[in-house]
């Protein structure tokens, strides 16, 4: 992955990195932008721990100032299957998918990643924050909708000590948010991601390979596909 800033300044941006697909699209953007970036990954007792060591890579591609692992460890109050004990939906089509809100979703999980988010954001002087939710192909969380992120914007504003003195106005940008997952894949290449080094799967085996049956595989095998452009994931056979 090499990319280049289209312009330069001096503003900071802190990239929520979660080592998937979308948020190395997402900071690619801000980095083409012209952002400094900082980056912030959640430790939060995923299952799926491979994600972050895949955050660690696209954090070194992106060249960002700072990378911050912070351990939450949500899977103490459980009710996902990310956290918990609990099967992974599988083999489950795009209607289903977008029908109802599905096991995987963790409890408050972007709420305490977006306040945490907006701490270190006071603690750097930054007010930019990118993030890579997406409202078009996705699980049907309902922390990834353009709303929820417009009313947390505006209590992070109403909260935070930097904002209300003037000092900053916090800016969520979600420049994914209305695109389909072969339109984010597309934007990502022309930015020069490599989306080799990202991972998306709920349920990799012990070496981290790809199940190809969960959620999160179907939309990102999908979105290459749409796209037309070879996914260079590993998936189990």
């Amino acid at each position: 992955m090499n990319i280049n800033s289209s312009s330069s300044h001096s503003k900071k941006a802190l990239i929520l990195l979660s080592g998937g697909l979308d948020s190395a699209t997402t900071g690619a953007m801000a980095k083409h932008s012209g952002y400094q970036l900082y980056a912030l990954s959640i430790d939060y007792g995923q299952r799926h721990r491979f994600e972050l060591d895949s955050a660690k890579q696209v954090a070194q591609a992106l060249n960002v100032i700072e990378h911050l692992v912070l351990k939450v460890d949500l899977s103490t109050i459980g009710g996902s299957a990310l956290t918990a004990d609990i099967e992974v939906p599988k083999e489950r089509d795009s209607e289903t998918m977008s029908a109802e809100i599905p096991v995987t979703y963790v409890p408050a999980r972007n709420t305490v990643f977006l306040s945490i988010a907006v701490g270190y954001c006071e603690m750097i002087d930054c007010e930019d924050i990118f993030l890579g939710v997406n409202a078009i192909d996705y699980s049907g969380y309902p922390d990834c909708r353009p709303e929820y992120i417009e009313a947390f914007a505006n209590m992070a504003n109403l909260a935070t000590k930097a904002a209300v003195e003037g000092r900053h106005h916090y800016k969520f940008h979600t420049p994914l948010i209305t695109m389909t997952k072969a339109e984010i894949i597309l934007k990502g290449t022309e930015l020069g991601v490599d989306y080799g080094i990202t991972h998306s799967c709920y349920d990799p085996d012990d070496q981290g390979i790809a199940c190809g049956r969960c959620d999160a595989c179907h939309l990102r095998m999908k979105g290459f596909e749409e796209a037309g452009i070879p996914d260079p994931t590993q998936y189990q056979s």
